[in-house]
């Protein structure tokens, strides 16, 4: 048996708005609501000259903002410092063992 005939067939987008607007008025057919806390994004105080080198480096990759440059920069940090600290738990844990 292939793996395509054990998959649910796809719908259009027309089909999709077909059942959508035929189940619209059952609430039988809906799920519970789903509540979502939006969290404000986080302030970062920068120093003038560091705002400025953050600036030229964002420009020199062509980021289109300055905000979405340090976002990327601080994500792969995060992810190195992470890694490196996974890298550590199991050297000292291979040490102790």
């Amino acid at each position: 048996m292939s793996p395509r005939s054990n998959m649910k067939k796809q719908l259009s987008e027309a089909e999709i708005d077909q059942a959508v607007i035929a189940q619209a008025e059952d609430d039988s057919a809906w799920e519970a609501p789903v509540h979502v806390q939006h969290t404000a994004p986080a302030a970062l105080m920068l120093p003038a000259d560091l705002a400025a080198r953050a600036a030229f480096l964002a420009q020199l990759h062509r980021t289109p903002s300055v905000e979405d440059w340090l976002r990327r920069v601080i994500q792969e940090r995060v992810e190195l410092e992470e890694a490196a600290f996974v890298g550590i738990k199991r050297s000292l844990a291979a040490h102790t063992a």
